[in-house]
C-alpha cells in the first residue's frame, strides 16, 4: 500500500506493516497490522493517525485473536442429519441454497424469506448495500436487525424532528461548554453514535477549559465517576427531560428567537412540559426537584451546551420520545446548529442522503405482518422474528439468512427464537463462528473479517466533531475459503434468479464505472459505487473538477487518513432538515400521542420490585468477542451489579450465585455488591450466556443471557420504532 512503512525481508519470511483502521465500534481508531507471509501477527495503535494518535481499545488490539482463532469458520459448513456440520465446497453449498431458495419462493413467494443482520454489518459498507438489495429483489418485508435493540429510536426521532431518518445530530465536543449525557457511558463505549476518537481526552478537555460534563444514569458508570453524576431511576428519562424543559420555559430561559427561526410547533412541548414540574416528577425520577431546577438553569445559561443520549435512553418504554426530547432540550435553548451545541451530521460519502432521496431510507412506508409496527430503514422489530416463523398465514417466514448476527443472545426471549428456527425450510448464516443462533442453520458460510476486505467509512462516520476520512485496503488475503458477505449474497442471488434491483436508482450515479466481470452486466460493485459517491460528495474531487478534493488516488497516498476541517460545520439546518422551509418540527402527531400516553402510569408489581438496566463492558462487544484469549484472561465472569441494600433484603452475598426473575424469564449469574447502582436497580451485562456453537472459550465463560428476562410480546415493544424494552424491566432477586 502506498505510504505504508517499509517491508522487511529475510531469507525465510516477508514481514509487512500495513496501515488500516478498526471497525468494531464508532471511533474507527487507526491500527497498524504486522503481517508475515500473509498471516496476521499482531495489531497495534497507529501513532500517525491524525485523530486516534496511537490509541486503541483492548478489543481492537485483541482482534488478532479473532482473525487467527482456531474456532473460526474458514470453509462452507453443511448440517448433516445427525445435527453436526460437515465441510462442503462453495459450489455445492451455493447450488443447494439457491435451489432451496427458489423452491421456497415458488411455494410461498419471496415475501416468505427473511434476513437478520447484526451490529458488525453497520461497519461494512458493502454488506449493508447488498443485504438491502437482496431483500428488495425478493420483495420481502422480513428484514430485521440489531437496530431494534440499539439505535432505531434515535433514527425515528430524527425522522420526526428533521424529516431525515438517517440524520445523527451529535455534540460539538471540542467547543461545548456543557455536555449533558443521558444513558451513555462513552469512556467504555468510546462514543456510540458519534465518531470521536480519544473521546476520554475530549471530555476531559471540556472540564479543563472550565466547562462541565454531567452524566444522568441509574449507575455511577465509569464516565459518571470521572465527571458529575446525577442518579436517576431507570426508564424515567422522559419525565426528567420534560421537567428540565418545564424550568426552561417557566423561568424564561428558552431562546425564543432561535425557536421561531429554526422550528415550528413548540406549543406542544410547552404544554407537555408545563404539566411536569420537577416537584411533580421527583417521585418518578428519583431526582430532587432542586437538582433538576439547577441543572436546567445551568444548561440553558451556559455559553454553549449539548444534550446527548444513547442506549440507556434508547431502550425504555418511551424510547423514541426520549430521543426526541434530548434534541428538543438543545433546540429550545438555542444550541442547535451552532458552535459548541448539537450539530448536524454530514458525511464525505453522501450515501444516506442519496438513500433518503430515492426512497431507500424510509419510515412507516409499510407495516409489519404481526403487531402493525412501522418499518424503520426497511426493517421491523427483531422481537417479532420467532412469532413470524411460527404464526401461519400469508407472509409467514419460511426461510432466513443471518448476516453477522447472533439474535438468540441479542433479542428478547431468545429461547423462543431458538425453538422456532428449526421450523424454517432454509436457514443460512454468513459469519465468523458457529454461534448460539446459527448452530441451527442448514449452512454456515465463512465470511471475511474486516482485515480481509477493503472499506470506506459510512453511517456513524458522518457524526464527527472533527471531519475526517480514511479508507483502507485489505491487509491480509482471506483465510481459508472466506468470502466477503456482499459476494456471497450476490452469488446466491444470481443462482436463485433474484435481481438486486435496489441498485437501479444508484447505478447511473456519476460517470460510468467498471463492472465486475463475474457479475450480471447491469450491476455495479460496491467499491465502484462508493468511490463514485465519494468523488461527488461534499469533499470530493468531482472527477477532477475540484482540485484537492477526495479521490481514490489521493486516499491511497494518505493511508493514515485526511482531516477535512478543524471543526464540524455549522449553519447546516437548511441542508439537513427536510421539513417545509428547513424548520424542525416539534409537534408531530406521533409525539403528541406518546406524550398523552405518559399519563398512563405503569402499575408496579410487588412481585418484581427492582428494575433491570443494561451494562456495557470494556472487554466485551455484544455477543461476539467472548472467544478471545486476550479479552477473557484473568477472572472474567458474568456478574450482576446489585446495591448492598437490595442484596441484604434478599439474603444475597457478594460473589454468590444469584437468581434474577422477571415476568418473562429467569437467569442465574454471580452477584457483585456495589453502591455504583442506586437502590432498586440491578445492572447486568448483555451478550453472555453462550449455550452452543463452535466457540469453545465463549461456551465455557458461563453467565446468563440477560435478554431472557425481557419480553417479545407485541404489547411490550415500543410503538414508534419497534424498540425492545431492555432498560427498566421489573425483576426480583433470589438466593440460589
Amino acid at each position: 500500500m502506498a505510504g505504508s512503512p517499509p517491508i522487511r525481508q529475510t531469507a525465510r519470511m516477508t514481514v509487512e506493516q500495513k496501515i488500516t483502521y478498526c471497525r468494531i465500534c464508532e471511533p474507527l481508531c487507526g491500527l497498524v497490522a504486522t503481517v508475515e507471509d500473509g498471516r496476521l501477527l499482531s495489531l497495534r495503535p497507529d501513532q500517525d493517525h491524525p485523530l486516534s494518535r496511537g490509541q486503541a481499545c483492548p478489543k481492537g488490539i485483541a482482534f488478532t485473536d479473532v482473525q487467527n482463532d482456531p474456532d473460526r469458520v474458514l470453509h462452507p459448513l453443511r448440517r448433516t442429519e445427525s445435527g453436526e456440520f460437515e465441510q462442503v465446497s462453495w459450489d455445492d453449498a451455493l447450488s443447494d441454497i439457491a435451489t432451496r431458495l427458489k423452491q421456497v419462493r415458488s411455494t410461498y413467494g419471496g415475501r416468505s424469506v427473511g434476513m437478520y443482520f447484526g451490529n458488525p454489518s453497520a461497519f461494512s459498507y458493502s454488506t449493508t448495500l447488498w443485504v438491502a438489495g437482496f431483500m428488495k429483489g425478493l420483495g420481502s418485508d422480513h428484514l430485521y436487525s440489531a437496530g431494534s435493540q440499539d439505535i432505531n429510536s434515535r433514527f425515528v426521532a430524527s425522522q420526526l424532528l428533521y424529516g431525515a431518518l438517517t440524520q445523527l445530530p451529535f455534540p460539538d465536543l471540542p467547543r461545548t461548554d456543557f455536555l449533558l449525557v443521558l444513558g451513555a457511558n462513552p469512556l467504555v463505549s468510546h462514543g456510540s453514535a458519534i465518531n470521536a476518537p480519544r473521546i476520554k481526552d475530549q471530555l476531559k478537555a471540556i472540564t479543563t477549559r472550565g466547562g462541565r460534563v454531567v452524566v444522568v444514569d441509574p449507575r455511577r458508570s465509569e464516565t459518571a465517576r470521572a465527571f458529575e453524576h446525577v442518579s436517576v431511576k431507570p426508564d424515567s428519562d422522559a419525565w426528567l427531560l420534560l421537567s428540565l424543559l418545564h424550568v426552561v420555559f417557566e423561568e424564561g430561559l428558552a431562546d425564543e428567537a432561535a425557536i421561531r427561526k429554526q422550528s415550528r410547533g413548540v406549543d406542544l412541548i410547552r404544554t407537555a412540559a408545563a404539566a411536569q414540574s420537577p416537584e411533580d416528577t421527583e417521585a418518578i425520577t428519583g431526582v430532587p426537584a432542586a437538582t433538576v431546577r439547577q441543572l436546567a438553569r445551568d444548561f440553558a445559561t451556559a455559553p454553549s451546551a449539548s444534550a446527548y443520549g444513547r442506549t440507556g435512553a434508547c431502550l425504555g418504554r418511551h424510547a423514541t420520545l426520549v430521543s426526541f426530547l434530548i434534541d428538543v432540550l438543545s433546540i429550545v435553548t438555542g444550541n442547535l446548529d451552532r458552535a459548541g451545541g448539537t450539530l448536524f451530521s454530514r458525511g464525505a460519502i453522501p450515501l444516506e442522503d442519496l438513500a433518503e432521496r430515492v426512497g431507500l431510507a424510509s419510515y412507516d412506508t409499510k407495516r409489519s405482518r404481526l403487531g402493525d409496527f412501522p418499518e424503520v430503514l426497511g426493517s421491523f422489530p427483531a422481537a417479532l422474528m420467532a412469532d413470524e416463523i411460527t404464526t401461519p398465514g400469508k407472509g409467514q417466514m419460511k426461510a432466513m439468512f443471518l448476516v453477522a448476527g447472533n439474535p438468540v443472545l441479542s433479542v428478547p426471549n431468545g429461547e423462543a427464537l431458538s425453538a422456532a428456527l428449526p421450523e424454517l425450510d432454509l436457514l443460512v448464516s454468513l459469519d465468523l463462528y458457529v454461534n448460539d443462533t446459527n448452530r441451527h442453520a442448514d449452512y454456515v458460510l465463512p465470511a471475511t473479517t474486516f482485515l480481509e476486505r477493503e472499506d470506506f467509512p459510512i453511517a456513524i462516520a458522518s457524526a464527527a466533531p472533527t471531519p475526517f476520512f480514511q479508507s483502507t485496503e485489505a491487509v491480509v488475503t482471506p483465510y481459508g475459503e472466506a468470502r466477503q458477505e456482499w459476494e456471497i449474497v450476490d452469488e446466491i442471488a444470481r443462482r436463485a434468479g433474484v435481481a438486486l434491483f435496489m441498485l437501479g436508482p444508484l447505478r447511473h450515479v456519476g460517470r460510468p464505472v467498471a463492472l465486475a466481470h463475474r457479475l450480471s452486466p447491469v450491476w455495479l460493485t460496491p467499491r465502484a459505487l462508493i468511490e463514485s459517491l465519494l468523488r461527488l460528495g461534499p469533499y470530493g474531487d468531482r472527477f477532477g473538477l475540484r482540485r484537492g478534493g477526495l479521490s481514490p488516488a489521493r486516499l491511497r497516498k494518505t493511508p493514515h487518513g485526511i482531516v477535512l476541517g478543524d471543526h464540524a460545520a455549522t449553519g447546516q439546518r437548511q441542508h439537513a432538515v427536510r421539513h417545509r422551509g428547513g424548520r424542525v418540527r416539534l409537534d408531530p402527531p406521533e409525539i403528541a400521542a406518546e406524550l398523552a400516553r405518559l399519563g398512563d402510569r405503569h402499575v408496579d408489581d410487588a412481585a418484581y420490585p427492582l428494575r433491570l438496566i443494561g451494562l456495557r463492558e470494556l472487554r466485551s462487544q455484544n455477543s461476539w468477542m467472548h472467544n478471545s484469549e486476550l479479552l477473557m484472561k484473568g477472572k472474567r465472569e458474568h456478574r450482576a451489579r446489585i446495591n448492598p441494600t437490595d442484596a441484604a433484603g434478599s439474603g444475597i452475598a457478594d460473589g454468590a450465585p444469584v437468581r434474577i426473575r422477571s415476568e418473562h424469564g429467569v437467569i442465574e449469574t454471580t452477584a457483585l455488591l456495589t453502591d455504583e447502582v442506586r437502590v432498586g436497580t440491578v445492572a447486568v451485562p448483555h451478550g453472555w450466556g453462550h449455550v452452543g456453537g463452535g466457540w469453545e472459550r465463549a461456551n465455557k465463560a458461563g453467565g446468563g443471557n440477560v435478554n431472557q428476562l425481557t419480553s417479545s410480546k407485541v404489547a411490550d415493544v415500543e410503538r414508534l420504532a419497534g424498540m425492545a424494552h431492555l432498560n427498566g424491566v421489573p425483576i426480583s432477586l433470589e438466593v440460589v
